[in-house]
């Protein structure tokens, strides 16, 4: 591990330690270890491959365990929800975040993440107008990649074509 990801690695499991004795947690074995596995995940991940990434290194750590590690994350602000219209949710990193929009492909579930200041300049100061305190932001979008689209023998999902209908 690089000492640049060590120090954050370091910086943000004193910040989850932090919030537990805040809130009056006990800092455990394996709280701790769910800190470090959430935090060696790139990307969005999910409570299910956090569960599969302890199995696979033969981690004891019992699902309610990682389940209420996730919550206790989510609270101290390491990680946060991010939303893609399916059952179950999915996570990401906070720190050193920028401000960012998610866009994802309906067939094959890819995820592009991008920045548009401008998106945030036209909406932000329109919400404080009538004084809604902005705390965070997500946009979504959901279309066919270009992947996807390139694979035209493929049949169109009921999504899709109901997509296609509604945005003509």
């Amino acid at each position: 591990m690089s000492k640049g990801k060590q120090s954050l690695l370091s910086r943000e499991e004193k910040r989850f330690k932090d919030y537990l004795i805040r809130t009056g947690f006990k800092i455990t074995p394996g709280r701790i270890l769910i800190c470090h596995l959430a935090m060696s995940l790139h990307g969005h991940f999910t409570t299910e491959e956090l569960i599969k990434l302890c199995r696979k290194n033969r981690n004891k750590v019992s699902r309610a365990t990682i389940y209420r590690s996730i919550r206790e994350l989510l609270e101290a602000g390491i990680i946060r929800k991010t939303a893609f219209g399916e059952k179950h949710e999915h996570y990401e990193h906070v720190y050193d975040e920028i401000l960012h929009h998610h866009a994802r492909c309906i067939r094959c579930y890819a995820v592009i993440e991008f920045f548009c200041k401008q998106c945030d300049l036209n909406y932000i100061p329109i919400l404080k107008s009538k004084n809604f305190k902005v705390l965070g932001h997500e946009m979504h979008f959901y279309g066919v990649c270009a992947k996807c689209q390139k694979l035209k023998e493929k049949a169109l999902s009921p999504g899709e074509n109901y997509a296609r209908s509604y945005f003509k």
